[in-house]
């Protein structure tokens, strides 16, 4: 096998095991970062020994293996932790024997987000947190993300860890007490993965992978706690837009707003099921954000799908998410359910009532700004709208439908 086919195979490998081995590891040594150097160590290795070797039959028990001997080795160095070496090897050997055996890589993601979500982490560094160990994600691409510099956000995620290794903290999964505090946590981890790769409208193979990976783990999530109705929220939140998924593009590529969007290319199935974690969510009587977003996805669903859903159903259903949880998404997305309740107008004048500091670099602003003001027929203010938001658009396919938008009120 030639070396490009085997750094194929371990980028694969990456791809679909990353956070599940670096979760089985780092439960083992209580380290997040001994793990990841254990973990890139063994994929460095991998890529020596497939070329000669070939790729093994379960790559993810091979690299899991590998990194449990570059473990071993520096815990062996460390003659303060010499003793607790051969309770490490009995346990690791134990796990990679049943990973082989099982053919399967045992799924400890959860343990780990609720690691990162443990009350001593500081607040801001917990999410990016779960999405680096987790999820895999680099620092320079959730920079962005989080409106911090990489060098600042990774110097936070350092800092996280060694917090997790000098206070101790158990890698278990919280008592009843303290399920509240971090499921919120966890539960925003999840999503700002799912959000990750939803933003990405070109939609890569990697982009791809967070969003299936971070459906799966709410699911896990809703099957381990079923009586907690926000995961149930969230998974209906994913679940409707991700029904909507290859309806995002059309033929061309061109990026698809939802009011335009072939209802044909929605997954039916799939809206059905979001639909019914809504059902169980509200029947535990529970309310939350969650749901909230959920209910919101499923108003717009029908509506397209022929439903009559109020217009002023919409403001109501964005009135008690903000109550919930305040966001400047969540503002402007009411402003564009005032508009259609109450026309053009109405929707700009509750655009106007937004803090100007708070949006004055928010993209989806200026674009609903700039279509209402299309509405209104101000076009060369809504050209003007269009421009601004065309600077501030991160994604080509997006980009490119604010272009021609912008084109039609020239």
């Amino acid at each position: 096998m030639n070396a490009d086919a085997a750094r194929a195979a371990a980028e694969r490998a990456a791809r679909e095991s990353y956070g599940r081995l670096l979760s089985i590891l780092s439960a083992r040594t209580r380290d997040i970062a001994l793990a990841e150097d254990a973990l890139a160590d063994a994929f460095e290795s991998a890529l020596a020994h497939w070329p000669r070797e070939g790729v093994p039959d379960n790559p993810a028990a091979w690299l899991l293996t590998a990194a449990r001997r570059k473990t071993l080795d520096a815990w062996r160095h460390d003659e303060v932790r010499e003793a607790a070496a051969q309770t490490l090897r009995l346990i690791t050997d134990e796990l990679a024997e049943s990973a082989e055996a099982t053919g399967a890589v045992p799924d400890e993601r959860l343990r780990l987000l609720f690691v990162c979500a443990h009350p001593a982490i500081d607040a801001a560094a917990r999410t990016p947190l779960m999405l680096q160990s987790v999820l895999g994600l680099d620092v320079q691409r959730m920079a962005g993300a989080f409106l911090t510099a990489p060098a600042t956000l990774g110097q936070r995620l350092v800092r996280a860890k060694s917090r997790i290794r000098q206070a101790g903290i158990p890698f278990e999964y919280p008592e009843a007490r303290e399920l509240p505090e971090r499921l919120q946590d966890v539960l925003d981890g999840i999503y700002a993965a799912y959000g990750t790769g939803w933003d990405d409208v070109e939609g890569t193979d990697a982009t791809r992978r967070l969003t299936a990976e971070a459906i799966e783990l709410c699911a896990i999530l809703c099957r381990l706690m079923p009586q907690e109705a926000e995961p149930l929220g969230l998974l209906s939140l994913m679940l409707f837009c991700e029904a909507r998924e290859h309806a995002r593009r059309d033929a061309a590529g061109a990026y698809v707003p939802l009011d335009a969007q072939d209802t044909a290319q929605w997954k039916l199935p799939m809206l059905r099921e979001a639909e019914a974690a809504l059902l169980r969510a509200a029947s535990l009587s529970a309310p939350g954000p969650y749901q909230t977003e959920a209910a919101i996805q499923s108003a717009h669903t029908q509506r397209r799908l022929g439903a009559e859903v109020p217009d002023r159903a919409l403001v109501l259903l964005y009135d008690a998410l903000l109550a919930l949880r305040p966001s400047v998404g969540a503002q402007v997305s009411r402003c564009c359910a005032v508009a259609r309740a109450e026309g053009a107008a109405a929707g700009l004048a509750a655009l106007d009532a937004i803090d100007g500091a708070a949006v004055s670099a928010y993209q989806p602003y200026w674009a609903a700004r700039a279509h209402l003001l299309a509405e209104a027929g101000r076009r060369s203010e809504a050209h003007a709208a269009y421009q601004r938001a065309i600077g501030l658009a991160t994604q080509p396919g997006v980009r490119a439908h604010l272009v021609r938008m912008a084109g039609a009120v020239a």
